[in-house]
């Protein structure tokens, strides 16, 4: 990695600090990152790197590197969430309703800091490095979206980046095999016979049977799955009646669904149809399950997993096996065609993601950018010293 003194190095610093707070000020949701994507991308094209010219409505790739060889992606998130901002910040958000309240300003800013840095070195790169700003993570379908486009059909490993409210700055943790879960979302609709509340024999009540698939839900996890696999069933949302003396027709249930396991995520749809027709049935009501499928299970490679631990640790991070999450994450899609790894990045202690006053120390940024710039660079040393899969 390039060696610049470290008054050019806090300029960069400095400069990426404030790509993060412009970001931080005008977060822009899922598929809505327009503004976001042509900042990106005039911050590239002042640094005169390539961008590849894709079918992509917003977010980007660029390319750093020339020649034959390897390609290696590193991949950061763009897209920011619809939470009211209560951190006070003087760089708070200026939309209303809208927030970087996952730390995807702080990715970007990673990453694009690792691109400039790479940019430096380009000449002497022994293979491409593409770098994704991608849209669209808080919905769980923006990988897809990028795959679709091509602009990593022959890439040859891929690294990801997310930052840890619970890891300290200076830590770093990831692990081999699955490190966040899949993400399934439900929903339920229970259609009785509405009634006066008075006289409820006359109707089929659909408040008590929701109450009672909520109740036998959880059976699935407790009764009729192995207790070695993890898994998660929560119920989140209950919308039923509009007024105090009416049995209503229909309630609505919410909720998802999170776990490891493959085999076992295609069963719960059929276990969850079976709990809640029987019971609606024994009621004399109907009840329709809607099963909406998100990312898989993020499942890193063991290789890659361990060399980014051990760049990690020539780095100076403080390294750690970190146990598997339940949160989701949807760079998942890119581990099911690309060997890679996704890995958490200390920058608390912090709110929990997805507060209102969520906040990252951005002394990180800097150590992050330098980080995975080294580690692109040393993944195409490592794929040509193992001539692998290029």
């Amino acid at each position: 990695m390039s060696k610049l003194n470290n008054d050019v190095y806090q300029a960069l610093a400095n400069q990426l600090i404030e790509v993060r707070r412009n970001l931080h000020r005008e977060p822009e949701l899922a598929n809505e990152e327009f503004k976001t994507t042509q900042k990106i991308r005039e911050w590239l094209t002042n640094a005169n790197i390539h961008i590849l010219d894709l079918p992509l409505k917003t977010g980007l790739i660029a390319e750093i590197g020339q020649g034959t060889g390897p390609i290696v992606a590193i991949r950061c998130d763009i897209d920011a969430l619809p939470i009211e901002e209560q951190t006070g910040l003087p760089f708070a958000s200026e939309i209303a309703g809208k927030m970087h309240a996952c730390g995807h300003d702080f990715h970007t800013a990673t990453i694009l800091g690792a691109a400039l840095l790479l940019k430096e070195r380009e000449s002497e790169l022994i293979g491409k490095v593409r770098v994704l700003f991608q849209p669209a993570e808080e919905t769980g379908h923006g990988a897809r979206s990028v795959l679709d486009s091509g602009g990593l059909a022959d890439v040859n490993a891929i690294f990801g980046i997310h930052n840890s409210p619970f890891l300290n700055t200076g830590v770093f943790g990831t692990r081999s095999g699955a490190l966040t879960a899949s993400v399934d979302r439900f929903e339920i609709t229970v259609t009785g016979v509405g009634a006066h509340a008075a006289t409820p024999e006359h109707g089929v009540d659909a408040i008590v049977t929701a109450a009672q698939i909520v109740t036998a839900l959880q059976t699935i996890v407790s009764r009729q799955n192995t207790t070695t696999e993890p898994l998660v069933l929560s119920v989140t949302r209950i919308n039923g009646g509009f007024t105090w003396n009416v049995l209503p027709e229909k309630v609505e249930l919410e909720g998802t669904v999170r776990t490891y396991n493959e085999e076992l995520r295609a069963q719960i749809p059929i276990q969850m149809t079976r709990i809640i027709e029987g019971i609606a049935a024994a009621a004399g009501a109907q009840a329709q399950l809607h099963w909406y499928p998100g990312p898989a299970a993020t499942i890193n490679d063991g290789e890659w997993a361990d060399f980014t631990k051990e760049i990690a640790t020539q780095f100076g991070y403080e390294v750690l096996d970190i146990p598997p999450q339940m949160g989701g994450e949807d760079f998942s899609f890119y581990l099911q065609h690309i060997p890679g790894a996704f890995v958490n990045i200390g920058a608390g202690p912090a709110h929990a993601l997805h507060h209102p006053r969520f906040d990252v120390d951005e002394a990180a940024i800097l150590p992050a950018a330098k980080y995975f710039a080294l580690l692109a660079e040393q993944a195409l040393v490592k794929l040509n010293k193992n001539n692998n899969g290029f």
